[in-house]
């Protein structure tokens, strides 16, 4: 038997609790199972629970077999010594703490078919395991349920905002632009794009947010993309000349080290996402006097906020895709679909992340109000669950199913 079941059963409170003992005969009920947690420490966070008539607030640990405490080295673990209540599902030994004192362990019962369900599920080769199953869950349930997985998905990404903002001293501008670049390569060049916003600090762009060009200067000389020998063709092109010329002033003013320009990656691209086009689009959403991250928290709806990031490369690119190479002339605009991109997964944590740290909860609010308002992803794990019979109908939805689907279903936590 899974521990994973037993957990499952204890925060849903699915067990027999009308018959909830402690080894000793005592009653036991349950006031709050607590938090669970996935990392290391006992199951169960701040749980409340009644023994006798005592209320005790603390730890849960929960093993198939109380044998188990023993056989994970609990016994010599401190951290393990504040809980007030060790579930199991077989009681073959009795339990102590690392200081030598009884630990209190009840029986959990429950109804064997739950279990018979739960193994016909993890042994499901399927996907997604319930999919047959899934029509039978009424559309308000559904919402429900997609709701509370789209936070759970908003927190499990604000990890990575919340070390970017101990990085950086709190500075959000800067937290927002590393986001920003971060999702600006797509998947191909995500990684240079990255390592581009670590390259070049949003203090230095800040100072010039005034003058667009200055700004492709440093992105694309800090890029290393106006080395000579990376476009062949781009020596007798004058707009690159400028940069390059703009570029070494640039580079001794703030000492700057370029990356080396072979890091980026055109092959099996379309044109129009070549990291020389996105760098122009990325300058014009930096160059916006009183700062972009200012108007996100300021945008009050999503098309407001959409047209920060619907942007155009510079004219220059009208007409080129890579330095000194001309094409058919097209405007290089950077349109819904990336502002999407943009927004579901850089803007909207960063904004649910600002609001919960300021204790402001408007703004948690209005991070979900534009998934919303977002449509919905398409990708290879929302095409799985609309076979399966749910279809998303927003990116609210469609980031709660993939959550889903990476969290859960892949993993068997049926």
């Amino acid at each position: 038997m899974k521990e994973e079941f037993l957990h499952y059963l204890w925060k849903h409170r699915l067990f027999d609790a009308d018959n909830f003992f402690d080894c000793s005969g005592n009653r036991i009920s349950v006031i709050d199972p607590g938090e669970y947690n996935r990392d290391s420490g006992p199951d169960f966070f701040n749980a409340r629970i009644t023994i006798d008539g005592v209320t005790w607030a603390g730890n849960v640990e929960i093993h198939t077999f109380s044998s188990h405490f023993f056989i994970h080295g609990h016994q010599n673990d401190p951290a393990y010594n504040n809980i007030i209540l060790h579930v199991v599902a077989g009681n073959d030994r009795e339990v102590f703490d690392s200081r030598g004192n009884p630990v209190t362990t009840a029986l959990m019962k429950f109804d064997m078919r739950l279990y018979e369900k739960y193994i016909s599920l993890v042994n499901n080769p399927k996907s997604i395991a319930c999919q047959d199953e899934t029509a039978a869950a009424g559309d308000m349930l559904i919402c429900h349920w997609l709701e509370a997985l789209a936070i759970e998905r908003l927190e499990s990404k604000s990890g990575h905002i919340e070390a970017l903002i101990r990085e950086t001293g709190s500075d959000w501008e800067e937290v927002l632009y590393r986001l920003l670049s971060r999702y600006f390569g797509f998947r191909v060049n995500r990684e240079p794009f990255e390592l581009l916003a670590r390259a070049l600090p949003f203090r230095i762009i800040r100072k010039h947010t005034d003058d667009r060009f200055v700004i492709e200067a440093l992105l694309y000389g800090t890029a290393g993309m106006l080395d000579d020998g990376l476009f062949r063709e781009a020596l007798d092109d004058s707009y690159f000349r400028d940069l390059s010329r703009e570029y070494r002033m640039l580079k001794v003013k703030y000492g700057l080290n370029p990356l080396h320009g072979w890091i980026w990656k055109l092959s099996r691209m379309r044109p129009a996402s070549f990291p020389t086009v996105r760098i122009s689009q990325l300058a014009a959403m930096l160059a916006v006097s009183g700062g972009l991250f200012s108007r996100v928290i300021a945008s009050g709806s999503i098309s407001e906020l959409r047209s920060l990031f619907e942007v155009e490369a510079s004219e220059y690119w009208d007409c080129h895709y890579v330095f000194g190479k001309q094409c058919r002339p097209l405007v290089k605009h950077a349109g819904s679909q990336s502002a999407s991109l943009l927004i579901v997964n850089a803007v909207v944590p960063l904004v649910f992340v600002y609001g919960r740290d300021r204790g402001r909860q408007d703004l948690c609010e209005r991070a979900l109000a534009f998934l919303e308002d977002s449509a919905s992803e398409k990708n290879k794990i929302t095409d799985e669950w609309r076979e399966a019979g749910i279809t998303a109908e927003n990116a609210l939805h469609s980031q709660a199913l993939i959550e889903l689907r990476n969290e859960y279903c892949s993993r068997r936590r049926c």
